[in-house]
């Protein structure tokens, strides 16, 4: 989790995940973009996708100073809101890091009688200690350097995990620990299941939407987080009632094909795995709908797992839903037969 894994620039992340789960499939491999696939029983014809994303949200440096001051624009949805006080870490080409700190007028000097002014992308910019555009740009900072927050990965109250980029992340985590755990209880799958990192979802799906047509799968289970609404400041009227702690979340959208979802949630039951429903309206913002309209249409279903604080660098999940969502996707693939159609009309 404390590895840096920004949109465009998973591959450090992409190396790590892939040496977690090679002893537990029988190939692997990853496309042009970085989207890391690992295979297990890849000459079958019926191919089951479990899949979550690998890239945390980020930003690029956009402009910088002649005083040395860097300004900054957004890698996915990245909040301005949250970067006063921040401190950050600069990628450099070489593989370098240089610190930095999104700095921060202080509250003497901010207020004076005038409306306080609120962060926005025109006023926070990121310090690193020079006095000059050239001695920036000798440190090995230039436009298009991507930078990540520097928070690290905690366990609060022995309960949630905490950290920047769970989101998702904690999805790669646990789409790995299915894979572990169908090697090490000897469980022979009758199908080709692809275990898939994929890149670029803070952008739009990109990296799904091009493993989806490499791939050509029959089913696509996406596993991705959701906001708990139990914080302040969250409505559950239009977000729904979710929280930590409750389970893994079931989602009801049109990309969802509604036989695998019921699957899932027979699933669920007959394994005494608590379990949510949320309802999305169009979509479901997750690769679910890259994979559900590629290729002529895939059967696919999202369980997401409920995250606090999204996009920040203090999101949290609760542990015995990781675990949940691991069993419910284990569970899952056990209950999905080779050959098996998801029509309603065949």
């Amino acid at each position: 989790m404390n590895n840096a894994s920004p949109t465009g620039f998973e591959w450090k992340g992409q190396e790590l995940w892939l040496d977690y789960i090679k002893p537990y499939v029988d190939e692997h491999y990853v496309d042009n973009y970085g989207t890391a696939v690992a295979v297990i029983n890849p000459e079958a014809e019926y191919k089951v996708v479990i899949e979550a994303h690998a890239d945390e949200i980020s930003w690029f440096v956009n402009y910088i100073t002649n005083d040395g001051l860097i300004y900054v624009i957004r890698n996915g949805g990245s909040d301005h809101q949250i970067a006063p006080s921040k401190r950050v870490n600069i990628h450099t080409e070489t593989g370098g890091i240089v610190k930095a700190v999104f700095g921060w007028p202080a509250i003497h000097t901010r207020l004076g009688g005038e409306k306080e002014e609120a962060p926005s992308l025109k006023n926070i910019c990121l310090d690193c200690g020079a006095i000059s555009k050239d001695e920036v740009e000798k440190m090995g900072i230039h436009v298009g350097s991507v930078i990540t927050y520097e928070d690290e990965f905690m366990v609060l109250n022995d309960r949630y995990y905490v950290g920047r980029a769970l989101d998702n992340r904690v999805g790669g985590f646990m789409i790995a620990e299915v894979a572990r755990l169908l090697k090490e209880n000897n469980q022979k799958l009758p199908f080709g299941l692809y275990i898939v990192n994929a890149v670029q979802e803070e952008i739009g799906l990109r990296g799904a939407e091009m493993i989806a047509h490499r791939i050509k799968p029959n089913v696509a289970i996406v596993t991705d987080v959701t906001h708990d609404t139990q914080t302040p400041m969250i409505s559950k009227i239009t977000q729904g009632d979710l929280a930590c702690g409750r389970g893994p979340v079931v989602s009801y959208a049109p990309a969802v094909q509604n036989n695998l979802n019921k699957l899932l949630m027979e699933t669920a039951v007959k394994a005494e795995i608590p379990f949510q429903r949320q309802a999305s309206s169009r979509s479901t913002g997750t690769d679910t709908d890259a994979f559900a309209y590629s290729n002529g249409g895939v059967p696919s279903a999202l369980i997401s797992l409920c995250l606090r604080y999204m996009h920040t660098t203090v999101e949290m999940v609760h542990k015995e839903d990781c675990d949940n969502v691991i069993r419910l996707i284990y569970e899952s693939l056990l209950n999905i037969k080779a050959g098996q159609d998801f029509r309603y009309i065949k």
